[in-house]
């Protein structure tokens, strides 16, 4: 079995640890009408997904 010869310093420990905080961002603006929305989802608010209307808005 693999056993370290020297101890893990605090500083390295730390720094291979520096990754776990960051968080991917979990919504997008719509290029269309600017309100947030999941990425590669339709937007809830327009109906537009890849630059068009892929579900008819309540407006119209």
């Amino acid at each position: 079995m693999a056993v370290p010869k020297k101890k893990t310093s605090k500083s390295r420990r730390n720094m291979r640890r520096s990754h776990d905080g960051v968080v991917a961002h979990a919504h997008n603006e719509c290029p269309n009408c600017g309100e947030m929305k999941r990425p590669h989802h339709v937007c809830g608010s327009c109906g537009h997904y890849d630059g068009r209307e892929v579900v008819a808005s309540e407006a119209a």
